[in-house]
């Protein structure tokens, strides 16, 4: 059962596409206060679990930690981070215990549809109390009443709408690096994966293909005939998927710059000047994606690309992040100057002479000079023919430049699927596209962090997910590489990214490569698994990836086991992420098929009994577990996902058990209209 309990004027966020009637009155359970902006507040049991938040830090279990749902660029993805690049505030409450008030439930699930900085105390201040809190007592709060947190999650995705679906050919391996920067480096990786063997499907293409990083340009000094090098991609069956960012350049005679500054198309001042913010191009303005006409506007640049051929896009930089603004600047400058006119240097270092500006000072203006909040609380959206701050609604900006793309293709291209994934994101964006999840770093830590946000991304209704494989910054390792390739097989976007600067980390740049062309293989060997289960999550509001808990409800073992996850209906994966490790301990809920696949070609089968195991796992391998009584399909090993055989499977697993293959044509906008499901028996 779900209950809408309206506060205030809330913001319409599009987050949740069905009706439903406000409830009268405040829900039955915890303390809501509107004395000094919103509050609600929950004493939790010993033993209650919190699951969801989406793109979050730390644990699928969120307690004890304090999360804030505020869209941010930061690169440092470190364990005291409370903000990433996505805004998810849907939560279950999951009670363990038997409760002192008879009337509370034990199981709920809550969704604040609030697009400001909205803070999450999970146990942080105190314990056992979870407390939600926000300044603006403007808001929707639905509360979902359920026998269990799988099925609150289901409840959930029923009323946010059916998660994108992208095209077949975006489960297949991609490559990218920011530093590729014209179509000879393209080639040469192309050459790089093909001459050696090693399966692809995508390149994707970061700033450096623009026009001095103008959104919807192609550098002619670095392709020549961009339109003619698409199609050379594609006959070596690999599509480019390019960049697209938030901040369109300031640049008088520049197209798509005077069309938006002709039609108000962009953020505004309070005083109706458009809001200027630098970026990579240097200074830009925001397009107002809230507005309707200005998001149809934006959509509708696309079309510059797709009638080249290109079939895929990444967006990106769209929190919306800020590397400077003119104000900020003329401060930093007024700071600097007033350090240098100080009479005595060594007066620099005492905070205490307020009229003196300290090296501490200077140093932290410098440091806070991106995406200050005084710049976001600067620029305003016109909404419904009013103003609207920025950093009230500052969590959609994401979520509708995606959507923005989405809805155009809708007309661009309306009966094939186009492949989308975004950086920031808000619930409701799942409907448009996927997201990756940002600037991690080649650390072995960052492998676990991947693996924990993937089930909690599906509760808040994104399927279509994947991290940097590898790791965007630092220096990737063979093994790290290796280790993480084995979880991204598994992962809907499989893609291996790393910024500029950094070690180069294609699969060819590493020794005895037949090992990554193992592993490489194994993803489309699964490919038949992964894509039937993916379109039935998402065809079915199901999940892919599942905590054990879920699936395992009355297993205390289960319930506190994170870095195992259960993948659509039959198989648990345990990916190794631990330096020089030659296996890992796992617990099996019940008894599984351990699956090997080795470096040979060949297939380790053995059977577990239920319990506690030590797997050996070599870097070479790729495991999963098969649960009880069921079997999955397997094709050959290709180098493209055009040509994995589908009516050619092997099934693996149990003898005498049965698997549903949903198939399609992989393209088709509708999947209902191509798909089609066929019973396997083993």
């Amino acid at each position: 059962m779900i209950q809408k309990y309206v506060f205030g004027t809330p913001f319409e966020t599009d987050a949740v596409i069905t009706p439903i009637p406000a409830a009268q009155g405040r829900p039955p359970f915890g303390m809501i206060s509107l004395e000094e902006g919103f509050s609600f507040t929950y004493t939790m049991e010993k033993d209650d679990i919190i699951y969801g938040l989406g793109e979050a830090n730390r644990g699928i279990n969120k307690r004890g930690y304090c999360y804030i749902s505020n869209c941010t660029d930061d690169p440092e993805h470190l364990e005291d981070k409370r903000s990433f690049y996505g805004a998810h505030n849907f939560l279950i409450l999951s009670g363990q215990s038997d409760r002192t008030s008879q009337d509370a439930p034990r199981t709920f699930g809550l969704f604040i549809d609030y697009p400001g900085k909205l803070t999450f105390d999970i146990g942080y201040t105190r314990q056992d109390l979870l407390r939600i809190a926000c300044d603006d007592p403007d808001l929707y709060l639905y509360v979902i009443d359920g026998p269990s947190p799988y099925d609150i999650v289901k409840q959930f995705r029923q009323i946010i709408g059916r998660s994108y679906i992208p095209p077949k050919f975006a489960f297949g391996y991609g490559q990218s690096r920011w530093g590729y920067k014209d179509q000879k480096d393209f080639r040469r990786v192309a050459e790089g994966y093909r001459k050696n063997h090693l399966p692809i499907d995508m390149l994707y293409m970061d700033i450096d293909y623009m026009d001095r990083y103008k959104d919807f340009t192609v550098s002619k000094e670095r392709f020549d005939d961009f339109k003619a090098f698409v199609q050379e991609m594609k006959d070596q069956d690999i599509r480019l998927i390019p960049i697209i960012d938030a901040g369109i350049k300031i640049e008088p005679g520049d197209p798509v710059y005077e069309e938006g500054l002709q039609k108000g198309f962009f953020c505004q001042k309070e005083d109706g000047t458009p809001f200027v913010a630098a970026v990579w191009p240097g200074y830009t303005h925001f397009t107002d994606v809230l507005d309707p006409d200005a998001r149809a506007w934006f959509g509708s640049n696309y079309r510059f690309l797709t009638d080249m051929g290109i079939e895929g896009f990444w967006n990106d930089m769209n929190e919306p992040a800020i590397f400077f603004t003119p104000e900020g600047v003329d401060e930093v400058k007024a700071l600097m100057q007033r350090f240098i006119d100080n009479d005595d240097p060594n007066a620099n270092w005492d905070a205490a002479q307020e009229e003196k500006v300290t090296v501490a000072q200077l140093q932290a203006a410098l440091k806070g000079i991106g995406n200050r909040p005084e710049d976001y609380a600067s620029f305003y959206h016109k909404v419904d023919g009013r103003l609207v701050r920025h950093d009230k609604v500052h969590n959609l900006y994401g979520y509708n430049m995606t959507r923005a793309a989405g809805e155009a293709f809708e007309k661009i291209a309306p009966n094939k699927r186009i492949l989308l994934f975004s950086r920031s994101s808000y619930i409701g964006m799942h409907r448009y596209g996927g997201i990756w999840t940002g600037d991690n770093k080649s650390w072995w830590s960052h492998i676990l962090l991947n693996l924990k946000m993937l089930p909690s991304l599906n509760m808040c209704g994104f399927l279509y997910i994947g991290a940097d494989l590898g790791g965007f910054g630092a220096d990737t390792t063979r093994d790290l590489l290796l280790r993480w390739l084995a979880l991204g097989v598994f992962t809907p976007l499989m893609r291996n990214h790393a910024a500029i600067g950094t070690r180069e980390q294609e699969c060819y740049q590493f020794e005895n490569l037949e090992d990554l062309r193992h592993i490489l293989g194994v993803r489309y060997r699964l490919i038949p698994y992964l894509y039937s289960e993916y379109m039935k999550a998402a065809l079915d509001g199901d999940l892919y990836f599942k905590p054990l808990a879920f699936v395992y409800p009355d297993d205390r073992m289960a319930l506190q086991v994170e870095d195992q996850l259960m993948l659509g209906g039959e198989i648990m994966i345990a990916p190794v992420y631990t330096q020089n490790a030659s296996g890992r301990y796992v617990y099996l809920p019940e008894e599984m098929m351990f699956i090997k696949f080795l470096p040979d070609g060949t297939i380790r089968q053995e059977v577990l009994e239920k319990g506690h195991h030590y797997v050996e796992i070599a870097l070479n391998e790729v495991p999963l577990f098969i649960r009880k009584g069921a079997c999955i399909p397997v094709a050959e090993a290709a180098e493209h996902v055009a040509a994995v055989d589908t009516e050619h499977l092997t099934l693996l697993g149990y003898e005498g058990a049965s698997y549903v293959l949903y198939e399609d044509d992989g393209l088709c906008r509708d999947p209902k209209v191509q798909g089609s499901r066929r019973t396997l028996h083993r």
